[in-house]
């Protein structure tokens, strides 16, 4: 690996500013490394002529002394959001050879800040899942290996996202966060993901899981760089009749390493019953760097917090019926249809033949859900528990500054590992669905490493809209915890 692909946004930012190096030089070393570790799947489609002449472009307005806030910074573009002329594929068998006409609001404010795209990666089918093992174009891996030499899943849904910058492909990575998606991959592959505020990135042109929960956010390799990245995402989008009308701040400036005066919640509901000796130590560890740096820890109590699962795989799976309707094989994408065949068996085919196992189970569990005589007893039951859990925080948030979790109840695990019990994959977002539901702004970032050398992260949770908050105190976690472990091979 070169120097050019260890370095952080900021870093590489500084660089191309003084004259270091160019963007196209950022980016071939960036494109090489891509096709050296092809292996891992990180990607679904690499556009690597795309990003070289972006790059130049790039190079060219600096010349002139245009500089955006990303300018000439080589990323990779979660395969959910929609990009103009490149395939969109949501990971799924049925939107196969999708060409979106149009560019999403968040890439498109990306590269209208100058960033430069490595290409689409790999995520779970249609964001579904927390081991990015039910992609149509095959499963990730993670950079990372257990000590036994085994594989490892990068967690998910934004799987491909976090191998990516884990493993040097790219400076930062777009994700989507519906339940844990950017916080728990990042906790497997030892990087930062930022899950904001629901409303603060535009979600038009990102394929839809679960509209009330979705939302994009920055994968990157430390504090700083998500809050250059978010800063460059994030924006009031008239288009999306749930993107907050707020001005973007300057979350960079947020990072002023004094957290001083500061109350951190600790919720004891997340010290759920089997919590693994390392997570319990590692939140504990987290708690002491906290209180060394001047804040104040203070015990809270998220009663709420043991119906978040269950309300989740009630609310996310509904609207996940609702909003996957659309994939009827007349409009876009994959079309099964033989001689003769009636409507419903268009319909029919196509969706059996185009979705996999995982989205048809939740677009089931979904539907049954929505249905007559159960809308009641288990949708609008959800919608309540979901303001309660909301509530929690709000009341919580009454007293401290920002709440202190573990992000993931384990490591990363073996691929094919827990692949049969999806209630047992689904209790991998047992710590990160909570903050989702209440729409609230969640960090993870690395602060340890397990017995077995595996990342570990813990994570930050902020008010609405007070990203800055989470960075502030994410930035000073993160120095004193130092950790600066890499994925064995790529430590030069």
């Amino acid at each position: 690996m070169t120097d050019l692909t260890n370095l952080t946004l900021a870093a590489a930012r500084d660089g191309l500013a003084k004259g270091d190096y160019t963007s196209v030089e950022l980016t071939e070393a960036h494109i090489a490394a891509m096709a050296s570790q092809r292996d891992l799947n990180a990607f679904i489609t690499e556009t690597p002529e795309k990003a070289i002449e972006m790059a130049r472009a790039s190079d060219a307005k600096r010349a002139k002394g245009d500089v955006g806030k990303m300018e000439g910074l080589p990323i990779a573009v979660k395969d959910l959001f929609c990009t103009e002329g490149v395939q969109t594929t949501a990971a799924s068998h049925i939107l196969e050879g999708f060409i979106p006409q149009y560019e999403s609001t968040v890439t498109a404010n990306l590269f209208g800040n100058g960033a430069v795209m490595l290409g689409k990666s790999n995520l779970d089918e249609f964001a579904m899942g927390s081991a990015n093992v039910t992609s149509y174009f095959g499963n990730v891996i993670n950079p990372w290996k257990a000590a036994d030499g085994k594989n490892l899943v990068p967690g998910g849904s934004s799987g491909g996202s976090a191998a990516a910058v884990a493993g040097r492909m790219a400076l930062a990575a777009t994700g989507t966060d519906t339940g844990g998606s950017i916080r728990q991959p990042a906790a497997f592959c030892g990087i930062v993901g930022l899950k904001p505020t629901y409303g603060r990135c535009s979600r038009w042109g990102v394929v839809a899981f679960a509209s009330s929960l979705d939302q994009a956010g920055p994968m990157t390799r430390s504090v700083r760089d998500a809050a250059i990245m978010l800063g460059a995402m994030a924006g009031h989008d008239p288009k999306d009749s749930t993107s907050a009308p707020m001005a973007v701040p300057d979350f960079e400036a947020a990072l002023t390493g004094d957290i001083r005066g500061m109350k951190i919640g600790i919720p004891k509901e997340y010290r759920v019953d089997g919590m693994p000796d390392e997570i319990a130590r590692l939140w504990d560890d987290g708690v002491a760097m906290l209180r060394d740096a001047g804040a104040s820890v203070v015990d809270i109590s998220l009663p709420h917090t043991k119906y978040a699962l269950p309300t989740y795989y009630i609310v996310a799976p509904a609207e996940a019926s609702s909003n996957l309707a659309r994939y009827d094989g007349v409009r876009f994408g994959l079309r099964e249809v033989a001689e003769g065949d009636s409507l419903d068996d268009l319909y029919m085919k196509t969706r059996a033949a185009g979705f996999g196992k995982e989205v048809q189970r939740r677009i089931m569990i979904g539907t049954y859900v929505l249905s007559a005589g159960y809308y009641d007893a288990y949708y609008n039951k959800a919608l309540k528990v979901r303001r309660r859990i909301y509530e929690d925080f709000a009341n919580a948030f009454g007293t401290v500054d920002a709440v202190l979790t573990p992000t993931a109840p384990s490591a990363a695990f073996a691929i094919g590992e827990n692949q049969d019990d999806p209630v047992k994959m689904y209790l991998n977002d047992v710590f990160t669905v909570p903050a989702s539901l209440a729409g609230l702004p969640g960090m993870s970032l690395p602060t340890g490493l397990s017995a077995s050398g595996l990342p570990l992260g813990l994570q930050l949770i902020g008010k609405p809209f007070d990203e800055e908050t989470v960075l502030r105190v994410g930035g000073v976690l993160e120095s004193a915890a130092g950790f600066t472990a890499k994925p064995a091979g790529l430590e030069g």
